[in-house]
């Protein structure tokens, strides 16, 4: 999947463009994503859109006499589902990106961003025993969008899942290689381990060069005896 460009000056393609990536990552560590929140919305949207076009239609084809008791009643119910659909995103949603669940216990993240300032703020909710919705754990983090955003507009993933994993526990037990500091351990012990093994292998080829040496001597101080 190509990684598109965006302007690192618009808070609104930073964002949309992070939200994005945070289902994604956490789809791919097992969690299980509920979809039940878009579900709703989307239902309520083409609802009130097929009601339009159904109510158009027929006054289209019957005339405004013939259904103008419709229309009414169309348009009653038109402004419900609006108002519900409304409620839903700003009451209900209220700018969830992921819900979910794996075998640690549920998971909900909502994003925001405040008016010109370029930092992700998350609100995250955790409760432990899965399948109960009871004992949530709330905490709230944030960074700069520059973190996982290169100077050309690129997102790199790698910083992002690292500030995920290193700040919430429930995702850093799923991608324990992501914590910073274990990350870091992991880094240091295998330079520690590289750097363990070309010293024994100088080892190992020093002596055979003073045993070459060694040979190379005595069989000089022969030939000089024998002369």
């Amino acid at each position: 999947m190509s990684n598109p460009k965006i302007a690192v000056y618009s808070l609104p393609d930073l964002k949309n463009t992070t939200d994005d990536a945070l289902p994604n990552y956490l789809t791919s560590l097992k969690f299980k994503q509920s979809h039940l929140l878009t579900d709703v919305r989307l239902s309520l949207g083409y609802t009130a859109v097929v009601i339009a076009a159904i109510t158009f239609g027929l006054d289209y084809k019957l005339g405004w006499d013939k259904t103008k008791d419709l229309t009414l009643w169309a348009v009653v119910i038109y402004f419900i589902l609006n108002g519900a659909l409304t409620y839903w995103i700003w009451g209900v949603e209220k700018g969830k990106i992921f819900t979910g669940e794996n075998e640690h216990g549920l998971l909900t993240i909502a994003s925001s961003v405040k008016k010109h300032t370029p930092v992700y703020n998350l609100t995250v909710r955790h409760a432990n025993s899965k399948g109960s919705w009871k004992s949530w754990k709330s905490s709230e983090i944030s960074a700069p969008f520059t973190r996982w955003f290169d100077a050309d507009g690129y997102f790199v993933a790698q910083p992002f899942q690292q500030w995920l994993a290193t700040e919430i526990p429930v995702i850093g037990q799923a991608d324990p290689r992501n914590i910073v500091g274990v990350a870091q351990e992991t880094t240091a012990g295998l330079e520690k381990t590289k750097d363990q093994t070309t010293t024994k292998g100088l080892e190992v080829d020093t002596p055979k060069k003073a045993t070459q040496a060694t040979g190379t001597s005595t069989g000089t101080r022969s030939r000089k005896s024998k002369k």
